[in-house]
């Protein structure tokens, strides 16, 4: 595979990037962060990018998305990154498009994915339950009465939940308590009776929300997939989303990397630019070493998933471990480098390493990953 980008990749990175520079630099995060804003992001921005094709960088061009593929989306997360911007892509052009395209009910696309595409549609995945990621961790119950699921439990780290259109909930249908089978995945209305939603103003001032089902009524129809064969839909989910977010952790490093590398251009100590000692050039070679190769894992990841690679579980999770390691040492160097400036409110470095922390827990921090990779090879 090359890992480079071509000459449409590019341009889309360059429209992307333009785009974010103007509508939704580091201050657009300051802004909605210190207005308390009530959605915490911008609903108009999502439907820009609606309108700029962005939306539907994973949908078929039958169903008005562009056709285009995770390394494509993976694109679009990295920009995200490099300027934090708080948006429903992740959320909604991965993870939701990704599950209903995976559950194959063409009723449930044509409700939902439409939506999704213009930017008008917000949804979030119901997945955690617990302090740590766990997919096969799940209790929340969902008993069957008639032609209905009863739903009963409680969601935390639903990002986006508290302005979600739709909630992909993944619940227990089956007998086992733990593990992977006897999952069931449903399309859940966030104004259902017996739903309550609490949001979370995170570390990284961006947003999720604890989900309360207490009775929910949910229909057949809402099932995405089939009745206990919930993993089939929600693995492809997970690795769509784990890539993105690997993606996003790159821009970040990046991002702040840059910004690191101009500081060691301008500060003047002790007569010289402190980029002149060799002790910081060898720890800045370092963290540049270490991002290269977590973008080349990125892309690795992201062309396994359009090429339904047979070890594509791997390499995402190769991607996930390297780019959150990547990123915190990225973000630690330059709070190091930049001295006590670099945790002041003046700078953005800090809003950085917030965001690296909470992406690196994201679907599973890089210990999380070290491990799946460590039991594909037999450990």
């Amino acid at each position: 595979m090359p890992l480079m980008l071509d000459e449409q990749q590019t341009m889309l990175r360059e429209s992307v990037r333009d785009f974010l520079a103007q509508e939704a630099p580091v201050s657009h995060l300051r802004q909605l962060r210190d207005q308390r804003h009530a959605d915490g992001l911008s609903l108009p921005l999502w439907r820009q990018f609606g309108y700029m094709g962005y939306a539907g960088t994973l949908l078929p061009e039958s169903q008005g998305g562009l056709a285009l593929g995770h390394a494509d989306a993976a694109i679009i997360m990295e920009e995200l990154g490099r300027h934090l911007t708080p948006s429903p892509f992740w959320s909604t052009a991965v993870l939701g498009v990704t599950a209903l395209r995976a559950g194959n009910r063409e009723a449930q696309q044509h409700v939902h994915l439409p939506g999704m595409g213009t930017g008008e549609t917000v949804a979030a995945l119901a997945l955690e339950e617990r302090a740590k990621h766990d997919p096969a961790g799940v209790s929340l119950q969902a008993r069957r009465q008639g032609h209905h699921f009863l739903l009963d439990g409680t969601k935390t780290f639903v990002v986006n939940g508290h302005i979600a259109d739709v909630l992909i909930v993944v619940a227990r249908t089956g007998a086992a308590t733990s593990g992977t089978d006897g999952l069931t995945l449903f399309l859940v209305d966030p104004k259902a009776p017996g739903v309550r939603i609490e949001r979370s103003w995170m570390v990284d001032s961006h947003n999720a929300a604890r989900v309360h089902f207490e009775q929910v009524s949910v229909a057949e129809e809402a099932v995405l997939g089939e009745v206990d064969q919930g993993w089939r839909v929600l693995e492809p989910v997970l690795l769509a989303g784990r890539a993105a977010v690997a993606a996003e952790l790159v821009g970040l490093g990046d991002e702040v990397f840059n910004r690191t590398l101009g500081y060691l251009r301008e500060r003047v100590q002790f007569g010289r630019r402190i980029g002149e000692f060799q002790a910081l050039q060898h720890r800045a070679a370092r963290v540049y070493a270490q991002l290269e190769l977590a973008r080349a894992a990125a892309m690795k990841a992201a062309w396994a998933l359009d090429q339904q690679d047979a070890h594509r579980s791997l390499w995402v999770s190769v991607a996930k471990a390297k780019a959150g390691c990547a990123a915190t040492l990225a973000v630690q160097e330059a709070v190091q480098m930049h001295g006590g400036m670099g945790v002041t409110e003046e700078l953005d470095i800090g809003l950085f390493m917030k965001r690296a922390r909470v992406l690196d827990e994201t679907l599973g921090d890089h210990r999380f990953h070290a491990h799946q990779v460590a039991l594909h090879h037999g450990y």
